[in-house]
């Protein structure tokens, strides 16, 4: 039965690979048309940043291992690119394990200012209540998000290679569907 319950579980988990290997996430698999979970990361001076904070308001939420990688430096520049021409609503978080301090060093070399940074590190909240915390490693999935206005999830995308950019266009699609 034990098993039974735990392949249920994970019916809807999506495999993931890191160069190519299969990680395991452990948490929460949300679905689109859920409410979006709670969660609370730290922002740059450490304060706690609860999501529900983001209330009424439309968000976008992007999840990257570490702004010190390749392709997470070009999925958070690109977000605080598109953030211009985005609803002014519209909010834009950025989570990652980086500390952050290292997140605040990041932003302010390449002149990000138009998105919100979030740190997971202190107990993975964001992490588990999504699905995202890559067991064994402390990370997180890449992993993108639209939230509406009444705090519904209606797009979702775990990218299946966390080397790999998620579908920007699908996303910002879904995006300004939200305005």
């Amino acid at each position: 039965m034990k098993d039974e319950k735990k392949a249920a579980m994970n019916h809807d988990r999506p495999t993931v690979t890191f160069k190519g290997r299969p990680v395991i996430l452990v948490g929460n698999c949300v679905q689109v048309g859920e409410q979006a979970p709670d969660f609370i990361a730290a922002d740059h001076d450490l304060s706690p940043v609860p999501f529900s904070t983001f209330q009424g308001r439309p968000c976008i939420i992007s999840s990257i291992v570490s702004v010190d990688t390749e392709v997470c430096d070009a999925q958070t520049r690109r977000f605080n690119e598109e953030a211009a021409a985005l609803n002014k609503e519209l909010q834009i978080l950025t989570i990652s394990m980086d500390l952050p301090f290292a997140q605040q060093r990041w932003c302010a070399a390449k002149g990000v200012k138009r998105i919100t940074m979030l740190s997971d590190y202190r107990d993975a909240c964001f992490g588990t209540s999504y699905g995202l915390l890559i067991k064994g490693l402390r990370l997180l999935a890449r992993a993108v998000f639209a939230v509406d206005a009444g705090g519904r999830l209606t797009y979702k995308e775990i990218v299946s290679e966390i080397t790999n950019e998620p579908d920007y266009d699908n996303l910002l699609d879904a995006a300004r569907r939200l305005a």
